[in-house]
């Protein structure tokens, strides 16, 4: 048996504002600061030691790794990270204030892009600031893979490859992995490993810096799952 951690990262300063951030690279908010700190004690105090990490581009999840892992005194074990454990790409409602939003569109078309694996939020276009190909750290990505919009079908899409190039192949290693990345992103991948239909996944919700503990059998199938409380 594996034992496999996922972990959101913590309270970012948009989830505070209720803000949707995507690929906005905002900070963690003092709370969500805090809530890295506490998920790293809750690992440490339950024994857990790990061997390589695994994270998006974006500072709230680096950052939450990074508090994660000084709490472990872990700082030495790499950390791989990528583009494709980013949040989802929420197009043109980046920065954007949900209530607002719900005001403006309604509550159907919100949760629609919210949560429709196959509905896509307003696309930007390559002028706006916005768009990735402005930041140096998409440097390395081609035309195709910088987006003017994302849905979760395609958080997946992007995602499942480095699952299976880079943590299948540490896990079947004998590594103990952590991944901290973001609640799209995580959804894709929890989607994969649970085998979970496109309704199921659109009800799973993902709380921030709380440890999600996966035992996986020898094909990486789930045995178990639970929260780290």
């Amino acid at each position: 048996m594996q034992k496999l951690v996922l972990i959101r990262h913590g309270e970012s300063v948009f989830n505070k504002e209720d803000r949707f951030t995507g690929w906005e690279d905002v900070d963690l908010s003092a709370d969500g600061l805090l809530q890295a700190q506490n998920a790293g004690k809750l690992l440490a105090e339950n024994g857990y030691t790990f061997d390589i990490g695994f994270t998006s581009v974006l500072k709230r999840s680096i950052k939450t790794m990074h508090f994660v892992l000084e709490e472990l005194d872990h700082l030495w074990i790499p950390v791989r990270k990528s583009w494709r454990l980013n949040e989802r790409f929420y197009g043109a409602l980046q920065g954007l204030n949900k209530a607002e939003t719900i005001e403006k569109y309604g509550e159907e078309q919100v949760h629609k892009w919210r949560r429709d694996p196959h509905e896509h939020p307003p696309a930007i276009t390559e002028q706006d600031k916005r768009f990735p190909g402005h930041y140096l750290r998409y440097n390395d990505l081609t035309y195709r893979e910088l987006p003017l919009t994302e849905n979760l079908s395609e958080t997946m899409d992007r995602a499942l490859p480095f699952w299976h190039e880079h943590i299948v192949p540490a896990i079947r290693d004998g590594k103990k992995v952590i991944i901290c990345a973001h609640g799209n992103s995580l959804r894709a991948l929890i989607q994969y490993i649970e085998h979970l239909s496109d309704e199921e996944v659109t009800k799973l919700e993902i709380p921030t810096a709380t440890p999600w503990i996966y035992e996986l059998d020898d094909h990486l199938d789930k045995i178990n799952q639970y929260y780290l409380r």
